[in-house]
């Protein structure tokens, strides 16, 4: 008859042994900082607000000196909201926003993170206030644009002036018409455009706690890290529409 106190000890034993799993708690704290990989590229010209982008963690974050989130876990962000770079003034431009954490057993956590920090290859600028990822400026380029069709222009007005018997006035109109060509192609043509390639390494910061307990990192029967010869290709630079220089 003492069966039956033996088998409620033992039940209650693994009941308690559950419980104590259960109740340990494993939190990232807001303000961790969480390198990621893209699985897709993000570019100004195709993106629109609402779309999904994919990344993986490429670093374990520990926590109470456990691995709570190991390499290979799936965040998922959004588009909030794109910019296109202007023809006359203005840098494309997009916000990134962190919706969710999926580690390689399934397990799921709801967030909100941001982008903290981009690669440092990449020509791209984050603006840390606003959280806004922007093109590189192109100022240079549409100087040296101007300044290459002027160049070219009194080249060509030079040749024209020197059969006519006045080169240095047809190296002047020439020079006058090829500036005013070049102001006109940078006038017409967009900055670069923001872009984020496959590949790219960039960092999120936490919001917000996440928590995990003891059962959600059992990883025995996690499926191996996703390996993608292509994940190291980098950054692509943005780059301004190339320009077709015309002159009479």
């Amino acid at each position: 008859m003492r069966v039956i106190p033996v088998l409620l000890a033992l039940s209650f034993g693994a009941f308690a042994q559950d419980a104590v799993l259960a109740a340990k708690s494993f939190d990232v704290e807001p303000g961790t900082h969480i390198p990621l990989s893209l699985i897709n590229s993000v570019s100004t010209k195709h993106a629109a607000a609402g779309d999904r982008v994919y990344l993986e963690t490429v670093f374990p974050i520990l926590s109470g000196g456990r691995i709570v989130i190991p390499p290979g876990s799936y965040v998922m962000g959004t588009i909030t909201n794109v910019v296109r770079p202007g023809k006359v003034k203005g840098r494309g431009e997009f916000y990134l926003r962190f919706d969710s954490l999926t580690l390689p057993n399934g397990v799921t956590r709801d967030f909100r993170a941001r982008v903290s920090q981009l690669d440092g290859r990449a020509s791209e600028e984050l603006d840390r206030n606003e959280g806004a990822i922007k093109s590189e400026g192109n100022k240079s380029g549409d100087v040296r644009t101007v300044g290459e069709t002027a160049a070219a222009g009194a080249s060509i007005g030079a040749l024209a002036g020197s059969a006519a018997g006045a080169a240095g006035m047809g190296a002047g109109i020439g020079a006058a018409a090829g500036a005013a060509a070049g102001l006109a192609a940078v006038m017409f043509t967009r900055g670069p455009e923001a872009v984020l390639a496959k590949g790219t390494t960039i960092e999120m910061m936490l919001d917000r706690t996440v928590s995990f307990d003891e059962t959600d990192l059992d990883f025995t029967n996690a499926p191996g890290r996703r390996v993608n010869s292509n994940d190291n290709q980098g950054p692509l630079p943005s780059q301004k529409t190339p320009i077709v220089r015309r002159f009479p």
